[in-house]
């Protein structure tokens, strides 16, 4: 590990612990200002901002498991703004910018680590696509640089470069303030902010439907009876569309199961995140030591939360071509993430042809790195009743009017 990111493995904040109340069974009260369904990344932030930034505490977050437990326990724990088009660039910068500052507003430790992250190039077709990414970055103010081969082992020494290889690396891109965090800690992080300042976190009760009176929605039923609200906002990785369907309304959504795996421990030999659309996986060491390695999603409309082994094969294979290093290590685990994928692959964030109910889903493989982001701008679309500035390109009506913001093919990789 190179002597200037040392700092980086260092804890110098509290440490976060399981939050007293994580296996409560707290009681709903019977109505609330504003209900979010989902106690992960998404919905936890949103609480948080909630009261922070606009002073509504009468909050109830809703989770059929628990605190933390659905796709916030099954990222890859990557962190950049470096997209492509000036909507995606905006929002994603913004989460990294409060990233950039989240331990000391949380008073937490998250391991936030700026190890930067590395996008290959394999072909000139990679390389044309990194270079205007790199010039569209530059002019949105986010920090980005196109690196030679050797630029490129000079910050991964450890990869594979030899022009002999299938798919060989004829350049990257390069995000230096981008990295990883210690997702559970975040969820923590948030959710003893979010109760310190009187939001209720109401775990194992799940949503069945919504309440409305004519156009209005006033609540949701859930498996432990009704809760009414004056707002509910959905932040539920994958279900958003299951809850709507009980109102009529169909989200132009369909979910995958995403795969991803970790290894054994191993001793600190890779200090940055290297990703690639070509062979299709990235991979980066956590702070304990072990790979963190991922892939693409099923080809398969589904559920599941495990991983599917010809993707996985697929994904080992090229991960060993990139480092040969890793060829003797063990898998430890596997597991699939359920993730909304919409036409254009951008979220859906704002409001409902529905008075007071507001969704945020859709973000495909993109929603870890945008927590604090989308929890602040969600939080105030939710206290106004507009969309905010960074959430109003990403409303549900561009599906009608053709506006969309197309990062299939445009972000490198959609991770």
């Amino acid at each position: 590990m190179s002597p200037d990111r040392v700092s980086d493995w260092q804890v110098t904040k509290r440490l976060p612990e399981q939050p007293d109340f994580l296996w409560a069974e707290a009681e709903p009260k019977p109505s609330y200002d504003v209900i979010v369904v989902g106690a992960g990344g998404h919905g936890l932030a949103t609480a948080y901002y909630l009261a922070k930034n606009h002073g509504i505490t009468d909050v109830a977050v809703v989770e059929r498991g628990w605190l933390g437990g659905g796709n916030m326990a099954r990222n890859t724990t990557i962190i950049r703004s470096n997209y492509l088009w000036d909507e995606s660039a905006g929002i994603y910068e913004h989460a990294l910018k409060l990233w950039e500052g989240l331990e000391a507003d949380l008073d937490c430790e998250v391991a936030f680590s700026q190890r930067g992250v590395l996008n290959l190039a394999h072909s000139l077709g990679d390389v044309r696509e990194g270079r205007r990414r790199v010039n569209a970055n530059q002019l949105n103010g986010i920090d980005a640089q196109w690196l030679t081969p050797d630029e490129v082992q000079k910050i991964a020494p450890i990869l594979n470069i030899s022009a002999d290889v299938r798919y060989p690396v004829l350049g990257a891109t390069f995000q230096s303030r981008a990295g990883i965090a210690k997702h559970d800690w975040v969820a923590w992080g948030y959710a003893r902010a979010a109760h310190a300042m009187g939001v209720d976190l109401i775990q194992g009760c799940e949503v069945t439907g919504v309440l409305r009176e004519a156009d209005r929605v006033v609540g949701v039923d859930t498996l432990r009876g009704p809760i009414r609200a004056g707002r509910v906002a959905l932040a539920a990785a994958g279900h958003s569309s299951v809850v709507t369907a009980s109102l009529g309304l169909r989200l132009p959504l369909q979910s995958y199961p995403l795969q991803a795996l970790v290894s054994e421990l191993l001793e600190q030999v890779l200090d940055t995140v290297v990703m690639s659309n070509a062979v299709h996986v990235y991979v980066s060491q956590a702070h304990k030591g072990e790979l963190v390695m991922g892939a693409g999603i099923d080809s398969f409309v589904g559920y599941g939360q495990r991983g599917s082994f010809p993707v996985i094969e697929h994904q080992m294979a090229a991960a060993i071509e990139l480092f040969p290093i890793f060829a003797r290590a063990h898998v430890l685990r596997t597991w699939g993430g359920i993730v909304d994928v919409t036409p254009d692959a951008s979220p859906i964030i704002g409001l409902t042809p529905y008075a007071g109910l507001y969704v945020n889903c859709g973000w495909g493989t993109g929603g870890f790195k945008a927590t604090p982001g989308i929890g602040s701008v969600f939080a105030d679309t939710i206290a106004h009743d507009r969309p905010h500035p960074l959430a109003e390109p990403f409303s549900l009506s561009r599906f009608e009017s053709g506006a969309l913001i197309d990062e299939h093919g445009a972000a490198a990789v959609a991770h």
